[in-house]
């Protein structure tokens, strides 16, 4: 028999990525264009960031989109923290059902949650703007803390929170004491995943937002519409390499620790 042609799985992986992240490449070498057309490239410049500094359209769309994103973030972290402790005094029945009920606004399109939002607001008399869009990306984010902070919560003992109500603690006391510090890196993640999917949405806040506000997301798409402007491209670059150094200190954080407990541990 034939040998049959093998491929290394560090190709695999190679292929893996530069599918990933060819868009984000490209977007990223394209913000240093000079010219404006998408695709054409006439030389490196900083044009469009030196731009970006002065585009009013832009910026008032990323301070409205950091606004709500830390709002959001702020309070569906708390929310969604003490949610998940709360479910977790539940019998396994009805913290199944809990779970059930929290996982629908994750499954259902954006779209459906969007529309309901909106016919909501409608229906209250609620005036669109920064109140409503904030509320919407509060609702919407708030199941993925949850989902990220239970399984810190089952990993914990739970004979923790009990010794310190023994030893005279109260609820709040235990609570910010003993719990949170056991379950702090659930609700970091989960802070991370809702400030991202806030910065990210779009559907939700196309239904939510009222006339006169927009945010990034909301802008790219008006401007689809008669060309985009290159300052996105700049915008885009600069969001993306924050993330990436956001990232890369988590990272650092967590392995210092890691090793540091090792350590102790040897």
């Amino acid at each position: 028999m034939r040998n049959k042609l093998r491929i290394p799985e560090k190709v695999y992986m190679f292929l893996v990525f530069a599918f990933l992240y060819a868009p984000i490449i490209v977007l990223m070498v394209f913000s240093f264009n000079e010219s404006r057309t998408r695709g054409n490239w006439t030389g490196f410049s900083f044009k469009w960031y030196i731009e970006l500094l002065s585009d009013r359209q832009v910026l008032e769309a990323l301070y409205n989109t950091l606004t709500i994103a830390v709002v959001a973030t702020i309070v569906s972290t708390i929310v969604g923290t003490l949610a998940a402790v709360g479910f977790m005094e539940y019998s396994k029945n009805k913290r199944k059902i809990l779970l059930s009920i929290n996982e629908i606004p994750v499954l259902n399109p954006d779209i459906v949650i969007g529309i309901g939002l909106m016919v909501l607001f409608t229906a209250l008399n609620i005036e669109f703007g920064m109140l409503t869009l904030i509320i919407a990306h509060i609702v919407f984010t708030t199941p993925y803390v949850v989902l990220s902070v239970l399984p810190k919560l089952k990993m914990m003992d739970r004979n923790l929170s009990e010794a310190a109500m023994d030893l005279g603690a109260t609820p709040m006391q235990t609570l910010f004491k003993v719990i949170i510090p056991e379950i702090k890196q659930g609700i970091i993640a989960g802070a991370m995943m809702a400030f991202t999917l806030s910065i990210d949405d779009f559907v939700i806040s196309f239904f939510t937002k009222g006339k006169g506000l927009n945010t990034i997301s909301t802008t790219v798409f008006s401007m689809a519409r008669r060309g985009i402007n290159p300052t996105i491209n700049a915008l885009s670059t600069i969001m993306f390499a924050v993330t990436l150094i956001l990232l890369v200190i988590v990272y650092l954080k967590t392995d210092n620790k890691e090793n540091k407990l090792n350590e102790k541990e040897n």
